[in-house]
């Protein structure tokens, strides 16, 4: 049976078919369209948030059919096995980080990115990698280019750098790109905390900001509004 039971939660309207999900020091989102897709799912234990947030938006969680996880590590897939274990939802996940995630394990080595806020970041929210999560079949093996069919046609970005199967999503129809962990805007635009290849992930984000999107949302931060791909290519060129 699903959950209803009510946590605290926080959700935003970006587009009259997508919301961002405020899970805490991270964020998930929802697309309603042909039933409801969630992009990735906050950590173990987030369901109750999870379907809170959707309740107050007026979405039942049984509508679920499709988790979409931008990556393997535990803040974004961590709770994905219990979300498909209530919803018997499709997971799909970039081919790289689908084996991983089908053994539930969540993450590689990682570099810390320099920086006084990074250090205090890692040190009082991170606390280190949680490297193990419940494992998940992942029915939909993802690769570069990939279009899945849903508000008209999402692009599926190959954008590793912070993990070698990172993807971002780009959806046309509503000018927005689902950046997860290409970088973060939290105090402003900036790398993400942490990167398994940071010169990669540099290289993902200028990926990126050649497409067109008026709007970014972010696995950490808030969503940056107005002309935001070239406010990644001036940011980070």
């Amino acid at each position: 049976m699903l959950s209803t039971l009510f946590a605290s939660s926080c959700h935003e309207k970006i587009t009259n078919r997508l919301y961002q999900i405020s899970l805490g020091a991270v964020n998930a989102f929802l697309i309603d369209d042909e039933g409801l897709t969630l992009v990735d799912t906050g950590l173990p234990g987030s369901t109750a948030n999870i379907f809170a947030a959707l309740w107050e938006a007026g979405k039942n969680p049984a509508d679920i059919k499709r988790i979409i996880l931008t990556h393997l590590h535990a803040d974004h897939s961590g709770n994905a096995a219990d979300i498909k274990r209530q919803t018997n939802a499709r997971v799909y996940a970039h081919h790289i980080d689908a084996p991983l995630l089908e053994q539930g394990i969540s993450g590689r080595p990682l570099t810390l990115t320099p920086g006084l806020v990074n250090k205090l970041i890692y040190k009082l929210i991170i606390k280190g990698p949680i490297t193990t999560v419940a494992p998940v079949a992942v029915e939909e093996k993802l690769s570069d280019g990939d279009v899945i069919p849903l508000l008209g046609g999402i692009q599926v970005v190959h954008t590793p750098g912070h993990s070698a199967g990172h993807v971002a999503l780009l959806l046309p129809s509503e000018g927005v790109l689902i950046a997860a962990d290409l970088c973060s805007h939290v105090l402003g635009l900036a790398y993400s905390t942490l990167y398994e290849d940071r010169t990669l992930g540099r290289q993902s984000i200028l990926k990126a900001s050649d497409l067109s999107f008026e709007t970014a949302l972010f696995g950490h931060g808030r969503p940056l509004q107005g002309q935001a791909n070239k406010q990644l290519r001036a940011k980070f060129e």
